[in-house]
């Protein structure tokens, strides 16, 4: 007697994140019934129209950010990752409320990774603006002879770019710390939301 071939309908889901995370998403998802069918990297398109004409003549030397500019390129921090799972699937509701809550821990824990540099790098840069304008001083003084004002403009100018990097190491170093616990929380909230997810299977 030939076994029946029980008819299973699936639905299916696309999700885009940074590929440091991908495991995160994969892990997660499997207590919700999501099965992961493939993961591939993120297609970035090409630059708009006109821009891509401006930037075709830098295109020619292979690697360049320039060339990535003109053509579509895979993504070297995004990832795909497309997702099945029954249709049919038992507590439906309960499985996608849980989802949804650790789709936002997820996306949480991406959004303080990312604020660990941002102070630091908004700070850096508005120090070494600081920096490139005493420059500039320093050179348009040099060009009309003012030697002496030059030097006096050219001394903050190279200490505002020197502590610029540091000032971006110190300020992420901190910020790290600060955010060490917050990030730990979001993690603790995914475990076990996706421990009562699977309970649900």
């Amino acid at each position: 007697m030939e076994k029946e071939n029980k008819f299973i309908g699936y639905e299916y889901k696309n999700v885009t994140v940074k590929s440091d995370i991908e495991s995160l998403w994969t892990d997660g998802y499997k207590n919700f019934g999501w099965n992961l069918e493939k993961s591939r990297p993120t297609i970035v398109k090409h630059a708009w129209g006109p821009i891509r004409v401006m930037v075709s003549p830098l295109a020619i030397f292979p690697g360049s950010h320039f060339s990535k500019m003109v053509r579509d390129h895979e993504s070297e921090t995004k990832v795909d990752l497309i997702f099945k799972r029954d249709k049919d699937i038992q507590r439906k509701g309960d499985l996608n409320r849980l989802q949804l809550q650790f789709e936002n821990s997820a996306k949480e824990i991406d959004r303080l990774e990312k604020s660990k540099s941002t102070t630091a790098k908004i700070v850096a840069y508005s120090i070494g603006i600081v920096g490139t304008v005493f420059m500039a001083g320093s050179t348009f003084s040099y060009l009309a002879g003012m030697l002496q004002l030059c030097i006096i403009l050219a001394v903050p100018g190279f200490a505002a770019w020197i502590l610029s990097y540091f000032l971006y190491k110190t300020i992420k170093i901190n910020k790290t710390k600060k955010l060490a616990s917050p990030i730990e929380k979001q993690y603790d909230n995914v475990y076990e939301i996706c421990k009562e997810a699977n309970d649900l299977i």
